[in-house]
């Protein structure tokens, strides 16, 4: 094995790996989101964690957090609530530092 091919081994396993913690991080964040809204919603305890996994699974329909985002301003309509884009928009950033945060600490 040269070391060309050693170093395209490498970039490749890197590649993989940060793939793997951003799709991790990006779950854990819809799951902390999902959490967030569920207080909002009213919901608590069983129903707050299905809410949770609701928000998660929703990230699934397409690219990108526009999915999410949706969803979460849908439920937050059918139930009267006025959130603002930016204030749904600004969790989720703050979210996303939290769930990588979390993810680099193992827990």
């Amino acid at each position: 094995m040269t070391t060309f091919d050693k170093r395209e081994e490498a970039f490749e396993a890197k590649f993989a790996h940060d793939e793997e913690l951003k799709f991790k991080a990006t779950a854990r964040r819809n799951k902390l989101l999902g959490l967030w809204a569920s207080q909002k919603l009213g919901f608590s305890g069983e129903r707050a964690e299905e809410y949770a996994k609701e928000v998660v699974r929703s990230d699934f329909e397409e690219p990108g957090d526009e999915d999410v985002y949706r969803k979460i301003t849908q439920d937050f309509s059918n139930a009267g609530l006025s959130v603002a884009e930016t204030d749904i928009r600004s969790e989720m950033s703050s979210l996303m530092h939290v769930a990588v945060d979390q993810i680099q600490k193992g827990e």
